[in-house]
């Protein structure tokens, strides 16, 4: 195939576009490995990408989508083999290099890691990034818990922006380990959908979304927050002694208008979660440990399937928070 569809962030005298596209496959950028692209997805950042609402885009053009999941057709990379199967989160792809909202990739073979057998290419995108990322939250909050002798159970996980991505996954992951999780929310409608992903009880956004007082009532044993701003100051402020926040996004704000009282007279920790340029290694058990505790049946519940040309549309729904769950993009239909 000479030419691919894509996705194509152009930024002409006029302003910025994204634009469904006919790409030569010789403007693919360099790289030593090669890949068929079969699912993508569409996360927050690739609504910024595409709608240029925030400078994600730091080259021109680009390709956006931030993670995908395919097979190797070529390789110069020791690890990979043409027919091994794939998957890609971060390292700067869909920002500073060609991302997954095509039909084609080339990428550096660091970048990538083996797709566990338990999970077909469409299974890797339900997860995605928002799925890892989840993880990596919730290995956190284990590794913490661990050395402060916490067991499962004992107290109630808080997860934020709970009908998102991130939260989704958290939810379910999180429940099938033995935890009472707590979701919080600002569509009360979705109440049913994150009971059946595993929440006990499910709160309005707005009791954690407004400025709150330094210290709180305690009541979380762990928090996985994907929201910032107020929402993760007052989650710090009503954490019990000795637990811990993983913080991971920024969808209320950037800031963090909180106080130390919390870590210095409960001995909370915030724990930054970073995905995009996490080592191979805590990648590799990232995915492996969603193998092992994620239930495929609850893909089932968080995931909506589109086409590539529907990502453009996409890309605004995300930012409009007008989407639930996961959204996998088939990128050859």
């Amino acid at each position: 195939m000479s030419t691919f569809r894509a996705l194509l962030v152009t930024k002409p005298e006029t302003g910025y576009r994204c634009d469904l596209t006919d790409v030569d496959a010789s403007a693919l950028p360099a790289g030593d490995v090669s890949v068929d692209v079969a699912w993508s997805t569409i996360n927050y950042k690739d609504g910024l990408a595409i709608t240029g609402q925030s400078p994600v885009v730091r080259s021109f053009p680009l390709v956006p989508g931030i993670d995908f999941a395919g097979t190797v057709t070529h390789s110069e990379h020791p690890r990979w083999r043409v027919g091994d199967r794939v998957v890609l989160n971060g390292w700067g792809v869909g920002e500073t290099h060609w991302g997954g909202l095509a039909q084609k990739a080339r990428v550096k073979g660091d970048w990538l890691v083996a797709l566990p057998g338990a999970f077909s290419e469409r299974d890797a995108m339900a997860i995605g990034t928002a799925g890892y990322t989840a993880m990596l939250c919730v290995q956190a909050l284990q590794r913490h818990w661990a050395a402060q002798g916490v067991a499962p159970g004992s107290g109630e996980v808080l997860v934020t922006g709970a009908g998102g991505g991130v939260g989704s996954v958290a939810i379910a992951l999180l429940a099938a380990l033995g935890h009472r999780v707590v979701a919080s929310t600002g569509r009360p409608q979705e109440a049913a959908y994150l009971a059946q992903l595993g929440a006990a009880e499910v709160i309005d956004r707005a009791s954690l979304s407004a400025p709150g007082k330094p210290l709180q009532k305690e009541r979380w044993i762990g928090v996985v927050d994907s929201v910032g701003s107020h929402t993760l100051a007052n989650a710090c402020a009503s954490t019990r002694y000795g637990g811990a926040v993983a913080a991971c996004g920024l969808a209320q704000g950037m800031d963090l208008p909180a106080s130390v009282a919390p870590f210095i007279l409960r001995g909370v920790s915030l724990l930054g979660i970073d995905s995009v340029m996490a080592p191979r290694e805590r990648r590799e058990a990232a995915w492996a440990a969603l193998a092992e505790h994620l239930d495929p049946t609850r893909l089932a519940a968080i995931t909506r399937e589109i086409p590539l040309a529907d990502a453009l549309q996409a890309g605004r729904d995300i930012l409009a928070g007008q989407v639930r769950g996961r959204l996998v993009v088939n990128v050859n239909a």
